[in-house]
């Protein structure tokens, strides 16, 4: 009996040695099981060696249609953790599809909507400093500073 114990602590100790998953690692494996599911409902239904960049956009565009990719945070980040799970999975890196040109351009253009969005342009900002600089000068010109007080 007293065996029996002693295999029962040692199994539930070694489970509690087991390393917990890193956050990073957590949500990879999150993410990776999302895009699991999404391939499985996708009609007809494909495999990961079937998945192009197009599929991966499609997803992209699915996760924005119903506002979850802001439960991601930054679109970068999920697809820098979907392009490592692609690979750790079986899929061959030369044909990851999240490393592709047009997800490349996709986040690029996200990126550039998303900063227009947040406030001022550049170019807004620019023009407004010039025109800032040139309104004190014109002040400069008409209202010439004071002559020193004599001592």
């Amino acid at each position: 009996m007293a065996a029996t114990s002693t295999g029962a602590a040692a199994s539930s100790s070694s489970s509690s040695i087991a390393p917990s998953l890193s956050r990073y690692e957590s949500q990879k494996r999150r993410d990776w099981n999302t895009f699991g599911q999404y391939l499985r409902n996708h009609r007809p239904p494909l495999s990961l060696s079937q998945c192009s960049s197009s599929h991966v956009l499609e997803f992209l565009r699915y996760l924005d249609q119903f506002g979850k990719t802001k439960a991601w945070g930054s679109l970068d980040a999920l697809i820098g953790r979907l392009r490592a799970a692609y690979e750790e999975n079986g899929g061959k890196p030369e044909s990851n599809p999240f490393g592709a040109r047009a997800i490349r351009l996709y986040l690029r253009e996200v990126r550039e909507v998303q900063s227009k969005a947040r406030g001022i342009s550049y170019e807004k900002k620019k023009r407004k400093k010039q025109q800032q600089q040139q309104q004190q000068q014109q002040h400069d010109q008409h209202h010439p500073p004071p002559p020193p007080a004599a001592a």
